[in-house]
């Protein structure tokens, strides 16, 4: 497998949903374990486990979301562990796609009871993977297919632009884009919103899926900021939790340098 120029691969990656359910060779599989040996976590004293699981190990309740193979993620339930888990496996979803391996994120298939109990850890969520069904649609062909609100919609940062454009372009669930962002372009305070389009979802739930989709967006930043050749350093702030524009939950904080 090719190496993957991870920013480029924000510009031009899509959800693959449909999937030529031929298993993918060994050698293959194994390139992939290996990339998850090397997955840097955004907080060092998290543990997880990624395990790669077949389509017979999860429970897939709609038949036109099946995938030959799905990366199924455990964690140690600590506080963060959910933009943890974002922040990780979004390296996985851009690293197959940059291999023109087809992935997606998904909330509703879940791995078997023998699957489950193969890790001490507490299940987290699933990301398919594999060949596309229609191999032309695999990438994006400019930003103008992605449907995202606009930057002055999801920030008041000035001069960030190249970083946040990083992070307005992430997956999320639902496509909701539960990102907000404050502070300046050395000292970036993200947050998520409290609010779900589905009312039917229970509130857990929905701050779930609004979490990992942060975790996914501090991702993106990161790889802009090492692009541009910027550090980006996890930290907390507690002024900037403290001062949370409405409707939104303080996550972290990202010092640019």
């Amino acid at each position: 497998m090719k190496k993957v120029d991870y920013y480029s691969m924000i510009f031009k990656r899509k959800s693959v949903k449909r999937y030529d359910l031929t298993p993918l060779d060994d050698n293959t599989l194994a390139q992939i374990s290996n990339e998850l040996n090397n997955l840097k976590p955004l907080y060092d004293d998290i543990k997880t486990e990624v395990k790669i699981l077949s389509l017979d190990e999860v429970e897939v309740k709609k038949k036109k979301k099946q995938a030959p193979h799905y990366l199924a993620v455990f964690s140690d339930p600590k506080d963060n562990y959910l933009a943890n888990v974002g922040f990780m496996l979004q390296r996985m979803d851009l690293f197959l796609s940059g291999n023109d391996i087809g992935s997606c994120w998904q909330g509703s298939p879940q791995p078997k009871e023998e699957a489950l109990k193969s890790s001490d850890l507490e299940f987290v969520i699933i990301m398919s993977f594999g060949k596309p069904k229609y191999p032309d649609s695999m990438h994006r062909r400019s930003v103008s297919e992605f449907k995202r609100k606009s930057l002055p919609e999801i920030s008041t940062v000035k001069n960030a632009d190249e970083l946040l454009e990083a992070a307005r372009l992430a997956p999320s669930s639902g496509n909701t884009q539960p990102w907000f962002f404050t502070g300046d372009k050395s000292l970036i305070h993200t947050y998520t919103s409290k609010a779900y389009p589905k009312k039917d979802y229970p509130h857990e739930i929905i701050k779930r899926y609004n979490t990992i989709s942060m975790g996914i967006a501090i991702y993106h930043i990161t790889v802009a900021a090492e692009h541009f050749d910027k550090g980006a350093e996890i930290l907390s702030d507690k002024g900037a939790e403290k001062n949370a524009p409405e409707g939104y939950e303080y996550i972290a904080s990202l010092k640019i340098e």
